[in-house]
């Protein structure tokens, strides 16, 4: 083995690669995803420690009145205990990991990916990125299209940095953002702002903001002076889907 192929890979160079191949590009938060990570070996023998993958999501983060794009891990998971790679060798490691249902929906500007590494002493790590699309399961699928039936439309998802009273394990919640252009509260209100937040299978907490449309001098000075929101709190669980539109319909015409 060259002397300086060794030195070579220490600094990437001839290095050992590795290439992350999911079983599919779309998923639902809570959802299991299976893949195998393929590894192969550069021009000279290395001793690999671990192989992990994390999974990130990019978020908007307000500092000094600007905004930015930061990205925070959601998931690490190691895949492999230490293992030798020969000079131009294959190996494949299968995996399986569970997406946490604080995944954020790929909506409008959030990405999320697969970031795969490997840990090798006294080298550059190589590393692979694989986006992946997350849909909305079926409880926050059906609390969404809950919302459009009564009239309202998505205008804007940004997954944002979380206020201190709701970051738990992660800096950023996802809000979503509707609209009224339809039905009863065409006339009454400017938006609902809605946010999912301690998630687990079968039930989610609501943060639903109602922001009324001003009427008149009152109106307008409470719009000023931001007094026009009203929050609403609520649980949903997977039982309760079928009476859920009911008393969202309910919880939001008492605030009008």
């Amino acid at each position: 083995m060259s002397f300086f192929n060794k030195v070579f890979a220490s600094i990437g160079i001839g290095a050992a690669t590795v290439d992350t191949k999911l079983e599919k590009s779309s998923y639902q938060a809570g959802e299991t995803a299976k893949g195998i990570v393929e590894v192969t070996g550069g021009n000279a023998e290395q001793t690999i420690d671990s192989i992990y993958l994390t999974l990130f999501t990019t978020y908007i983060r307000e500092s000094d009145d600007k905004n930015y794009t930061d990205y925070a891990p959601i998931q690490k998971v190691q895949i492999s205990e230490p293992f030798t790679i020969g000079e131009n060798e294959k190996k494949e490691l299968p995996f399986t990991f569970t997406l946490p249902f604080e995944t954020p929906i790929t909506y409008g500007n959030t990405r999320v990916w697969v970031a795969t590494g490997l840990d090798i002493k006294n080298a550059v790590d190589p590393k692979d990125k694989d986006y992946i699309e997350i849909l909305p399961n079926t409880l926050i699928n059906n609390v969404l299209n809950s919302v459009q039936d009564l009239g309202f439309r998505i205008r804007k998802v940004e997954c944002e940095e979380a206020p201190r009273r709701f970051r738990g394990r992660y800096p950023f919640i996802q809000e979503f953002e509707f609209v009224p252009v339809n039905g009863q509260f065409q006339r009454t209100l400017d938006e609902l702002e809605i946010m999912f937040y301690n998630q687990s299978e079968d039930q989610v907490d609501l943060l639903i903001e109602v922001d009324r449309r001003a009427r008149g001098l009152g109106g307008f000075l409470a719009e000023a002076l931001e007094m026009d929101e009203s929050m609403i709190r609520m649980t949903v669980r997977t039982s309760e889907l079928p009476s859920f539109p009911s008393k969202l319909k309910e919880e939001i015409s008492r605030l009008q």
